[in-house]
């Protein structure tokens, strides 16, 4: 069994866990999360934690029994706590602005951009050259994340554009004559 499913996941208080034939529910304080179980893994409650087990031997069991456990702990981590990720725009000009659902940015285009937030994650701009991605589903705040640094990603020579906030860009040196 791959070492990620051996370990199992704590269920918190205030957190409820509720497993059909098909699917997994995990409902929290800030909301509703489910996915899909596979036929290959069996999930098992112990009080508080729920243990994940291959149902044979195939590697293919083996694999997928690590891959639920971390969708099922970030599951649960995210209608308990949330998750954000963190950009930060560098470039004179450069602009963010948080309007209800949608993102505002001016990144030195012609014209602005604007970018919808799907349902189930919110934005805030803490200061213009901050933009903060809030939500319950980890795969969809870093879509999200990916998507927003995807309009001006930095560029190697002057390190100019959207990056995360904790993301180093190594400069490139300029032609020499």
């Amino acid at each position: 069994m791959s070492r990620v499913g051996k370990s199992p996941v704590n269920i918190p208080s205030g957190v409820e866990v509720n497993m059909g034939n098909e699917e997994i529910t995990v409902k929290g304080p800030l909301g509703v999360l489910s996915q899909r179980l596979s036929k290959l893994v069996n999930i098992r409650r112990d009080g508080d934690t729920l243990v994940f087990e291959t149902a044979d031997d195939s590697a293919s069991a083996n694999a997928m029994s690590g891959t639920l456990r971390s969708l099922v702990n970030n599951m649960v981590t995210g209608v308990s706590s949330g998750f954000e990720k963190k950009l930060t725009l560098v470039g004179v000009g450069y602009r963010a602005q948080a309007q209800g659902d949608k993102l505002n940015l001016s990144l030195g285009f012609s014209h602005p951009v604007v970018h919808q937030m799907p349902q189930g994650v919110k934005v805030e701009t803490p200061q213009q050259t901050e933009v903060v991605i809030k939500g319950i589903d980890k795969q969809l705040v870093g879509q999200v994340a990916a998507e927003v640094r995807g309009y001006r990603p930095p560029e190697p020579y002057k390190g100019k554009g959207v990056r995360y906030a904790d993301e180093r860009v190594s400069l490139k040196e300029t032609k020499k004559k």
